[in-house]
């Protein structure tokens, strides 16, 4: 590896940097041909820029980065307002994973901002009387059982206490006002809020009334008003995130959970006074030219793409046509290897040993590229490491989350993926803001056949998850690439496919993004419906696969840094993202 471990006052790793062409797409790639997907144009700048899932938020955060702010300022103005204009994806009531570029000393950072369980939750949290989960998963989701304790607020804290230069205060005025002069509802809102994606909304107050008032959905185009959450966000910016952790907030948050009308859970106001987030060390593996960091554990998003990317650095990606039926043949039994490893070994490092430096090692994962031949190998099984010995937990991770990435003007670079978990959470709602339901990503049942899950339920441990915020260096050291998405466990193919596009394909980042997606998560392949990839369906059926055309609805928000300096941002046509920068000149 081309990079060193230092120990300072937080452990820290430095990295790599990125190609020394702009980004351009192959002579056989076509974007409006390819894709069938409703185009959105990449966006450059010249001194900052901010890509997030909302225009609100990304503007929000440009403002701040306007003033002189750095990117961890721009990052808590971003979050905050997608507490308000996203509230089905993310918020103060979840947690997520933060990389953190630091311009100044070339070294990166991340943040474990990860929800934690309650200190009264067992493994049992989720098992009926007689030992047995839920019939139906989504009766383990909503209500207070399934919320964890917030961590996203302490990890935005920790980062803007250390690489801030605003007042904490300012970062929040922005929403303030929106929150309480109104936001304007999106059709994307509106169109979750009608398929009723989160069923114990409807059951639950206070979100019953503010989504559906007078029993109806949110209507598109009409204006919101918060007013709770300007007071819960004035608490937060006049007492930092204490007042958020402790006092008159964190006891209303415990009662809310405690006295939930469906499933109560077992949060308490001391384990937010407990919470802390966690600086870790990143995980990098060399791919090609390039580094290629992401989140260690309780994340298994950066393990799992790393993985993916040392076996496939074995086959001839660049070679290939994008999207060709070969080089997704390669990428999903590339997939099925190492979700197989996730599945068994990833969990909390401080509650399970986990192998990380065996799963990354080079020559395991040559060991496991050779698994890999022309036909659909079928359900992989996990590699085996003398040491440990754990039980496959396989749980439905649900795909609503949101992912921002933020360069400022210094060149520091904020790319954080936030979540609460299910669309609107467990739709338990307090303060004007949805509470998690992360508690679910533990596997419901503690062991398997006499074994223990890595990732079963245990009081102050944090459920493994699949965010994976990515940043690729070059081989001077040099960031080129920052990015991540929502989208559940498929996170992982979303980034990963985003990358091979990126670093083997030459396509730019909104390239990149727009490219149709396939996912595999050691079962079915899965091809986007709509898209141009349909038509390789009987090809890969031919080489063994088991084909389901779907919707994959990844939410992909990503920088470039060029090698003159300026900045190209991409946002996923699937959402409503938006990029915003200064004027290049």
């Amino acid at each position: 590896m081309r990079y060193s471990i230092l120990a300072v006052l937080f452990t820290l790793t430095a990295c790599h940097s990125a190609p020394s062409t702009p980004p351009a797409s192959p002579l056989n790639y076509d974007p409006e041909a390819a894709t069938g997907l409703t185009q959105k144009t990449g966006v450059f700048a010249h001194h900052y820029m901010v890509s997030a899932a909302t225009p609100a938020a990304a503007q929000a955060g440009a403002e701040i980065l306007a003033q002189g702010g750095s990117a961890a300022d721009a990052a808590v103005a971003v979050q905050a307002m997608l507490t308000l204009t996203e509230p089905q994806s993310s918020g103060i009531g979840g947690g997520g994973f933060i990389l953190y570029w630091d311009a100044a000393t070339k070294q990166l950072y991340t943040i474990d901002a990860r929800e934690t369980a309650p200190q009264a939750a067992t493994p049992d949290l989720f098992l009926d009387e007689n030992g047995q989960p839920p019939q139906h998963f989504m009766a383990a989701v909503t209500g207070g059982r399934s919320v964890g304790t917030p961590g996203a607020l302490r990890g935005l804290e920790l980062a803007q206490q250390r690489w801030g230069k605003l007042p904490w205060e300012e970062l929040f005025t922005t929403t303030i006002t929106k929150a309480e002069q109104g936001f304007v509802v999106s059709p994307r809102l509106q169109r979750l809020l009608e398929i009723e994606m989160s069923p114990g909304l409807l059951e639950l107050s206070p979100g019953k009334e503010y989504f559906y008032p007078d029993g109806k959905p949110l209507q598109a185009g009409t204006i919101k008003r918060n007013p709770e959450l300007a007071h819960t966000l004035r608490l937060i910016a006049k007492g930092g995130a204490d007042a958020f952790y402790h006092g008159e907030l964190a006891e209303l948050i415990a009662q809310a959970v405690q006295q939930s009308q469906l499933h109560p859970g077992r949060l308490q106001a001391a384990d937010l006074a407990n919470y802390e987030a966690i600086v870790r060390a990143p995980v990098c593996v060399e791919y090609r030219v390039y580094d290629v960091c992401g989140m260690p554990p309780p994340s298994s998003g950066g393990i799992t793409i790393l993985q993916m990317l040392g076996m496939l650095e074995h086959f001839p990606m660049a070679e290939l046509d994008v999207n060709s039926a070969a080089a997704i043949h390669y990428f999903t039994q590339a997939s099925r290897l190492a979700f197989a490893d996730r599945d068994r070994y990833i969990g909390d490092p401080a509650f399970t040993d986990v192998p990380v430096a065996e799963m990354l090692d080079r020559d395991y994962l040559k060991r496991r590229a050779a698994l890999i031949s022309e036909q659909d190998m079928g359900r992989a099984t996990a590699g085996e490491f003398a040491a440990y010995a754990y039980a496959d937990g396989v749980t439905p991770e649900l795909p609503s989350t949101t992912h921002f990435s933020i360069v400022d003007g210094e060149g520091n670079i904020f790319a954080m993926t936030s979540s609460i978990e299910m669309g609107f959470g467990s739709a338990v709602m307090v303060g004007g803001f949805l509470l998690n339901n992360q508690l679910t990503d533990f596997s419901l049942v503690p062991e398997v056949d006499g074994v223990p899950v890595a990732n079963r339920v245990e009081p102050g441990k944090r459920p493994r998850s699949s965010m994976a915020p990515v940043m690729i260096f070059n081989d001077q050291g040099q960031p080129i690439h920052a990015l991540g998405s929502p989208g559940g466990a498929r996170i992982i193919n979303y980034v990963a496919q985003t990358i091979i596009a990126l670093l083997d394909w030459d396509l730019d980042m909104q390239a990149a993004i727009d490219l149709p997606h396939v996912t595999n998560l050691n079962g079915v392949t899965a091809l986007e419906q709509g898209t141009t990839l349909e038509a390789l369906a009987d090809d890969l059926r031919q080489r063994g696969h088991e084909i389901r055309i779907q919707d994959l609805n990844s939410g992909l928000h990503g920088i470039t840094i060029l090698p003159d300096g300026r900045l190209f941002g991409g946002a996923d046509p699937r959402r409503e993202g938006q990029v915003i920068g200064d004027p290049a000149h």
